[in-house]
């Protein structure tokens, strides 16, 4: 398939009347991307979760499973993606997305890769998506390539506001957002959960154009699914480094461990209360 029929595609599906396409956006599509956005049934244990379940299709990687959850209204709304950690895909995620969008944001999580392992497997409810791509090496081309397709699919929704999209990542997921944003420059903020602080990140900060939310552990380390990187002194340095360029950041630190989004509910009420405070202010910049 072209990359001229991909598009295509994708308008033909908005014109048809696909749930959450707008053809006017479905033109706007990146003309180096193939991908094809569908409507997708909920994945087993998720049928009450009270989002809309649609599918991205692309060559080489296959179908990645999206739940949007859209705020009440017409929009088009602030929109942020979603990116789950090694642990995998999990309730723990659409749960996240939905309760972002009682705060006005239109967010959207998705199988990025499939299957999951790693201790903190122990901390979600896992939710398939076999058809996903399998997992990429960390901040790799080939995590760039999967957000390559995710990034313009989500940005083609209709209830998408025109311009960058905000991006989310838990663990594995947020150094992937970060790497994909710092190479591409393709976001309108970001939030790094837990995210692993590799040194040769400081080489790589005067890159940085979005403003950056951390949320991160005191506590975190490896025996619940962090690691060397995850240490909270390199958090605390990465933030340091980043303040020194001069780039926007914000950094909030809790007193628990590499997974304490999943695992205390005060926590993700807060980590809630804290992205949406700190989308609407990067709004007003």
């Amino acid at each position: 398939m072209t990359a001229t029929r991909a598009i295509a595609v994708v308008l033909m599906a908005a014109l048809l009347g696909l749930p959450g396409v707008s053809s006017a956006q479905a033109k706007k599509a990146d003309a180096s991307i193939e991908f094809l956005v569908a409507s997708a049934r909920a994945p087993a244990g998720s049928e009450d979760l009270g989002v809309q379940w649609l599918k991205v299709s692309a060559p080489s990687l296959g179908e990645m499973l999206l739940a949007v959850a859209k705020p009440p209204g017409k929009g088009p709304f602030p929109t942020i993606l979603l990116l789950h950690g090694t642990h995998g895909f999990a309730r723990e995620y659409v749960q996240l997305a939905h309760s972002l969008a009682h705060e006005g944001v239109q967010a959207v999580a998705a199988c990025w890769f499939s299957g999951g392992t790693g201790s903190g497997v122990k901390f979600i409810k896992p939710l398939g998506c076999p058809d996903a791509p399998p997992m990429p090496a960390h901040m790799s081309e080939g995590s760039r390539k999967v957000l390559a397709v995710l990034v313009p699919a989500i940005r083609s929704l209709a209830g998408t506001r025109p311009g960058a999209i905000a991006l989310f990542g838990h663990s594995r997921g947020a150094g992937t957002v970060l790497d994909y944003a710092l190479t591409t420059g393709d976001a309108s903020a970001l939030v790094l959960s837990s995210s692993g602080y590799p040194p040769e990140l400081a080489g790589r900060i005067t890159e940085l154009k979005a403003p950056i939310l951390i949320l991160h552990g005191v506590a975190d380390s490896p025996s619940e699914g962090g690691s060397e990187m995850t240490n909270i002194q390199m958090a605390r340095n990465f933030e340091a480094a980043v303040r020194r360029a001069g780039k926007p950041i914000e950094a909030h630190y809790y007193e628990a461990g590499h997974n304490g989004l999943f695992a205390n509910r005060a926590q993700a009420e807060d980590t809630v209360r804290r992205i949406s405070g700190f989308l609407k202010h990067c709004d007003q910049r």
